[in-house]
């Protein structure tokens, strides 16, 4: 072979290639550029939201549900009530303090879920405030952490008076349980009675909760706890609402932690007293 035809395919052989990769990155482009391709991108897990050990709720066959993972959170999005099904998340005793303020003004529409969506609009004169699922007393360790707890994928209709109440007191107790115990595991969310007929506020259609349930548990020492709050007036004592971690699955229909190794589940998941806590 002389050099000339050396050359000539060479130079083929350059072009196939060079083409081929441009075949490659246009049907990646046509496949799920720009922001689909971020949407599907796996999220680094964060301490908050680090449950491999437990896992967080089983899914539930026929239940609408978007896993949306926060730095702070992860919640189960339900683009038919327009609440979270269920928000959970980690406390360490690192996290448990912090130096981020409360932000003021800073609840805001989750861009990432289809609308019709809950906004702030929604909320006013509703007679509801903007219920946490993951407080912001929660997340004052990061900004971002923080920030995130006011997308409206993470709040919920809420008495005002259990919001500032009996719910603040559970909040509070798990942040107290943190930082005693090193790390504490939670889950809360929304209850929807079939009994009771739908309310819904805004003119996006958001459901508004008869009930909030909450679980607690930490592997060392092993013990859950679990409460209920109707979603009324919340001023009596947290002690009144306390369940067990089996009262509670049997309750919403949830399966948690599923993932917690069976004789821990055992130990915990019919015992409940804030004794012990």
């Amino acid at each position: 072979m002389n050099k000339k035809v050396r050359l000539l395919l060479l130079s083929a052989l350059a072009l196939l290639i060079i083409g081929s990769s441009c075949s490659c990155r246009d049907r990646n482009d046509e496949a799920g550029s720009g922001k689909i391709a971020d949407a599907v991108m796996p999220r680094p897990v964060s301490e908050a939201t680090d449950f491999t050990k437990v896992g967080t709720v089983e899914p539930v066959p026929g239940l609408p549900e978007q896993i949306l993972v926060r730095n702070s959170y992860i919640t189960s999005y339900n683009n038919k009530t327009l609440c979270p099904n269920w928000v959970a998340w980690r406390i360490t005793r690192a996290h448990a303090t912090g130096n981020v303020g409360r932000m003021g003004n800073a609840f805001h529409e989750d861009t990432e879920v289809e609308m019709p969506r809950a906004m702030n609009s929604d909320y006013k004169g509703s007679g509801y405030s903007r219920g946490h699922m993951c407080p912001a007393g929660d997340n004052k360790w990061d900004h971002d952490a923080m920030y995130n707890t006011f997308l409206f994928t993470n709040i919920c209709p809420q008495d005002a008076n259990l919001n500032s109440g009996v719910w603040n007191q559970i909040e509070i107790s798990s942040r107290q349980w943190a930082e005693k115990y090193g790390e504490v595991y939670v889950i809360c969310g929304p209850m929807f009675f079939r009994s009771s007929p739908p309310r819904y506020i805004g003119e996006n259609n958001v459901a508004v909760p008869d009930a909030f349930f909450k679980v607690v548990l930490c592997l060392d020492p092993p013990r859950a706890i679990g409460f209920i709050c109707r979603n009324t007036d919340g001023s009596r004592k947290k002690d009144l609402y306390v369940n067990t971690l089996s009262q509670v699955e049997r309750l919403t229909g949830f399966r948690f932690f599923p993932s917690l190794d069976p004789k821990v589940r055992e130990k915990v998941e019919n015992e409940a007293s804030l004794e012990q806590w």
